[in-house]
């Protein structure tokens, strides 16, 4: 009996290696798996980019909205004012933001001004997918300061535009147009 099982398993086998069952992959099914592959990169690929460019952006416009509460955090403690507001202060509130009081050219740091009456406040910060620059500008109460280009009224008023060389929150360039939302 076992070897009338083992006889049949034998042929069983010698049947399947004549029918070519262990011969592998053809060259046209592997071009045929790799045209496939090159396909679906082809569409993920430019996907993939569009989705970091749009957080690139949110990054951006996020860490404004973080460093203007550190900010109007740090002016409500200074009297309502944001002149002589040391930059250290800000750090110590906030250390995952880098502040400057110049321009930035990199993602991630954020530059900000104050204005010369001290009832406003300008903030930026650079998108290195779009090369655009993001602005944030609060104002206690309406600025008074000559030569200051973001809004003039009280309140939170938002505003992006081409970065060229630098953002920099001393130098908000005319004809920006400032929502109240981005």
């Amino acid at each position: 009996m076992m070897s009338s099982v083992i006889s049949r398993l034998n042929d069983k086998r010698d049947a399947a290696a004549e029918l070519g069952e262990d011969a592998g992959f053809t060259l046209i099914e592997l071009m045929v798996v790799i045209l496939i592959l090159a396909i679906l990169l082809a569409i993920a690929i430019p996907t993939f980019l569009g989705v970091t460019g749009g957080a690139n952006d949110r990054a951006a416009q996020s860490n404004l909205n973080t460093a203007l509460t550190t900010v109007k955090a740090a002016a409500a403690i200074n009297n309502q004012t944001y002149l002589n507001l040391p930059a250290g202060t800000f750090a110590a509130n906030e250390p995952s933001i880098t502040w400057a009081t110049g321009a930035v050219t990199t993602q991630g740091p954020v530059s900000w001004t104050a204005s010369a009456d001290g009832a406003g406040v300008v903030l930026a910060s650079f998108s290195k997918n779009s090369n655009t620059c993001f602005y944030a500008s609060e104002n206690e109460a309406p600025v008074t300061s000559a030569g200051w280009t973001a809004p003039t009224v009280a309140g939170v008023k938002y505003a992006k535009g081409a970065a060229g060389a630098a953002c920099d929150s001393s130098a908000v360039p005319g004809g920006l147009t400032w929502t109240s939302a981005w």
